[in-house]
């Protein structure tokens, strides 16, 4: 297999999907299924970029990628961030400009075209 790629979304068919898409272009995909396993894995899997769901309910994406950017090991990790939501939900602003200070290599938004996920994942990691 390829590049590893981590995948973490509270969405069990939303990460299926991806995996299999990775899987056609030779990339190995990690499933995590909360922003908690999304970091465990992180840590232990040594995975070469991670798709990252900023709303999740045990620990959100920006938490994640907050964490992430901390650890010396894995600050330089690429990170595509996804979002189904761009305006404010509750008290909590999920916009792309709340993440602009993170080190998201880019935002892609729900529902995602395929081609340009992969497309994108395959050149943050060539």
């Amino acid at each position: 297999m390829g590049k590893r790629i981590l995948i973490v979304d509270d969405d069990p068919d939303l990460v299926e999907a991806v995996s299999m898409l990775l899987e056609a272009e030779g990339m190995e995909p990690i499933q995590a299924y909360g922003g908690v396993e999304g970091l465990a894995k992180a840590r232990s899997e040594n995975p070469d970029l991670i798709v990252l769901d900023i709303m999740m309910p045990d620990k959100d994406g920006y938490q994640v990628a907050k964490e992430l950017a901390k650890d010396d090991a894995l600050s330089e990790l690429p990170v595509i961030m996804l979002t189904a939501v761009t305006e404010y939900v509750g008290d909590t602003s999920y916009s792309h400009a709340s993440g602009k200070d993170l080190v998201a290599d880019d935002f892609f938004e729900k529902p995602v075209d395929p081609s340009a996920l992969v497309a994108r994942i395959l050149e943050l990691v060539s």
